[in-house]
């Protein structure tokens, strides 16, 4: 895999994407199955997620990013309550294991783009791991709202990165829509918000990384349903925000370039 660059310039804060990995999506139809319920897929879920990536989340943090979470005693109250996690897209591998550590032990399931699932090899894992790919026609989208609605009757953790993709070591917040946040609304659910930021290491040049946690965020039953998703939307936005002016290291300069289209 390349190395990053020092400066990246941009030209559409809402859908430029910085990843280093080119897969080819596959589309996510009606035959895409989000909800197992056999003891086989069981097993092999138990495997790959504590077994495996539950270690490798602990070690991987540790070691690349020297992270620690702020504030995250909040969420041992809700051991018990399903809820939903909005954090900034900024790392292309520690994303995937940065909610398994807020959340340890209850599980997290990671809302993600096809490519997660269409990649050779891993694609065929990750499932295993948590990820909820996103739907690609109407028969996908009711059963990936099933399967969230599942998981939060379940009381696990669903993680969606609003952002949508991923700018890596960007310590700012970039907008995003509302669209993400019907789901919380729809099943009654709370909201919590993690943001990861930057600062420089005694030694070398890779930053460390500190991940806040807020909340809970709730919706609020005066307001018509979209007036809810906007509101939960704004509050979790202003918050991610306020936490990202605690970055302190910019590895990466991300500069504003011309859009020619």
């Amino acid at each position: 895999m390349s190395k990053l660059p020092k400066t990246i310039v941009y030209t559409d804060e809402l859908n430029d994407e910085f990843s280093r990995a080119k897969t080819t999506p596959r589309k996510i139809d009606g035959k895409y199955k989000y909800l197992h319920d056999n003891v086989f897929w069981d097993m092999t879920y138990f495997f790959w997620y504590r077994i495996f990536a539950t270690p490798l989340a602990y070690i991987y943090d540790k070691v690349k990013l020297h992270h620690k979470f702020e504030n995250k005693q909040i969420l041992k109250k809700f051991k018990n309550v399903g809820y939903f996690l909005y954090g900034n897209h900024t790392q292309e591998t520690a994303d995937a294991f940065i909610p398994n550590m807020a959340v340890f032990p209850k599980r997290a399931f990671v809302v993600v783009h096809p490519n997660n699932v269409s990649m050779p090899v891993m694609g065929k894992l990750t499932p295993f791991m948590g990820a909820l790919p996103i739907p690609g026609d109407m028969a996908s989208s009711r059963n990936f709202m099933n399967a969230l609605e599942k998981k939060i009757l379940e009381n696990r953790c669903v993680v969606i990165y609003p952002e949508a993709h991923i700018w890596p070591y960007y310590t700012g917040i970039r907008p995003f829509p509302a669209t993400s946040f019907r789901y919380p609304v729809r099943f009654d659910a709370p909201a919590f918000c993690m943001t990861t930021t930057y600062h420089k290491r005694k030694r070398g040049d890779k930053p460390r990384a500190v991940t806040y946690i807020d909340g809970p965020f709730y919706r609020k039953p005066e307001l018509s349903p979209k007036e809810q998703e906007q509101d939960l939307r704004d509050r979790i936005y202003d918050k991610m925000c306020e936490r990202a002016k605690n970055n302190t290291y910019e590895y990466i300069k991300y500069t504003r370039g011309e859009n020619n289209g």
